[in-house]
């Protein structure tokens, strides 16, 4: 089982890389093309509505409720009896989606209005407008997303792994083609999520039928299955409600500074999501089946271990990550997205943003897994009273440094927050005896602030002052940034190697 997990953890990884690439290839197209303007902020705005909504309910609530219920039918119930639930599952889903749909698409001003109330009357009309094209791809993903979670829970993570990179591929292709003929340019990308979100959607339906899963939904509100969703569901739509209302509030509060200040957070909280995507994400969508499989066999050391192990592994790509992401804020920036329109101001702006998010990542990352050591037990109404508490700390940290650092401090107002949420959740788990930390912890430890230290004093002493990535050609700035991220991780794992890290010690059951 450990290999299968490491397995598995690992193709996420890898398909989840592909499509986080392609995303930098589109956001670099996207800088070029569209800069960061009035425009580009309220498309953002735009498309950051329908998000918010998927998040809480698909890949937020209804994932948390639906993976560890259908575990237990895996487990206990016949082939027949899980397809009939699934059946269900997608029959209610797809109804709820559709009303929420055609309400958004009815009320999109006031949609607008309330995400960002700073928005002078251009801006509003634009992201109204967009809102309106964008909206319908709530229902699209969120049963791509209801696919992916079935996919998983089968043991099957390389399409829903695969499946954002579409959305990616069709964004590069309306930036490119697509927006020569509209007047104004961006419009182009709020077609393009539309028609990604048909793509994704048939892209999963497909594997669902070789799967041999692809039932017609059907509606049934008094299913037993179905109702304990649904149980679960409520909290954690709370819950998940808590998370995306802090993103919701940094927009709120950045509607308020000057234009392009929610650009310069869009860039910046893509390249934090880069390894929070890749890792985390990943590590979080294989372990919750896993954890939940344990739990319905009560298997409490397997699930003690598996946790343990997910948690040094998120430690071991968080920190470099973090530390990379750091010291590199400026060059890696310069690099992917200095060119066309997107000035540099725009690099310098996006680059405060992005350290004040550095400071989070690792805590991102690892409240990904420690909320599955809930979620697995049926248990989500712990996270949402740890999440009360993180929201409202949020809010007075966005008001507490809005003022002295503006965009930066929204940045910075989130990942202290993240590390709000670790500790607490840690805490947690440990207190009711959900969780404990297996043996080999300082050794680990002590190997781990090795390593990074090294690394970091490497990369520090062979990048270049920001001025020079400046004047220097794309192909240099790629070259330079290149051989410093190959330098450096190459530091990293090779001083691992030599404290006595091997490959072994990755897999579950092992001390590293």
């Amino acid at each position: 089982m450990s290999k299968k997990l490491f397995k598995s953890t690992s193709l996420v990884s890898s398909m989840t890389m592909i499509s986080r690439v392609l995303g930098f290839v589109r956001d670099m197209v996207a800088a070029q093309i569209f800069g960061a303007t009035a425009a580009v902020d309220a498309f953002y705005i735009a498309f950051k509505i329908p998000n918010f909504m998927r998040a809480l309910f698909a890949e937020g609530s209804f994932s948390q409720a639906f993976v560890p219920v259908l575990s237990e039918y895996r487990e206990h119930e016949s082939i027949s009896d899980t397809k009939r639930f699934i059946s269900y599952i997608g029959g209610n889903l797809g109804s709820v989606l559709l009303i929420i749909t055609l309400l958004g698409l009815f009320i999109a001003p006031l949609l607008i209005m309330i995400s960002a109330p700073g928005l002078e009357q251009f801006r509003f009309d634009l992201a109204t407008h967009m809102l309106r094209i964008t909206f319908p791809y709530l229902i699209l993903i969120s049963l791509t997303a209801f696919v992916g979670a079935t996919l998983n829970s089968f043991g099957r993570f390389g399409v829903p792994a695969f499946t954002p990179a579409l959305l990616n591929i069709v964004l590069i292709a309306t930036a490119l083609f697509l927006s020569p003929y509209l007047n104004i340019s961006v419009y182009s990308q709020a077609w393009g999520v539309l028609i990604a979100g048909f793509v994704q959607l048939a892209f999963q339906l497909i594997a669902l039928w070789r799967r041999d899963l692809l039932v017609a939904p059907r509606i049934n509100w008094r299913d037993p299955g179905v109702r304990k969703v649904l149980l679960l569901m409520l909290p954690a739509l709370f819950g998940a409600s808590i998370g995306q209302l802090s993103l919701l509030l940094n927009t709120i509060f950045a509607s308020f500074l000057p234009p392009g200040s929610v650009t310069w957070l869009y860039y910046s909280d893509r390249l934090a999501y880069f390894p929070l995507g890749v890792f985390g994400v990943a590590l979080a969508t294989v372990v919750l089946p896993h954890l939940s499989r344990q739990y319905a066999k009560k298997s409490q050391k397997q699930y003690v271990a598996a946790l343990d192990w997910a948690i040094r592994i998120n430690l071991l790509i968080g920190i470099p990550a973090a530390l990379i992401l750091w010291v590199l804020a400026g060059p890696i920036i310069t690099t992917l997205f200095n060119y066309g329109i997107f000035n540099q101001f725009d690099v310098l702006m996006t680059r405060q943003s992005v350290i004040a998010y550095s400071i989070g990542l690792t805590a991102f990352m690892l409240v990904k897994v420690l909320v599955t050591g809930f979620f697995a037990r049926q248990n989500v109404k712990t996270p949402v009273r740890i999440g009360v508490v993180v929201i409202i700390a949020n809010v007075c940290f966005n008001a507490l440094l809005i003022v002295p650092l503006r965009h930066a401090g929204l940045a910075l107002a989130t990942s202290l927050s993240a590390w709000l949420n670790v500790l607490l959740l840690l805490v947690t788990l440990i207190r009711k005896q959900i969780f404990h930390f297996v043996s080999g912890w300082p050794v680990f430890l002590s190997r781990l602030i090795a390593a990074n230290f090294i690394m970091v004093l490497v990369i520090y002493l062979l990048r270049s002052p920001l001025a020079v990535w400046f004047n220097r050609s794309w192909e240099m700035r790629f070259t330079h940034l290149f051989l410093l991220l190959f330098i450096g991780i190459i530091t990293y794992f090779a001083v691992l190697f030599i404290s006595g890290i091997r490959f072994k010690h990755l897999l579950v059951h092992e001390t590293i």
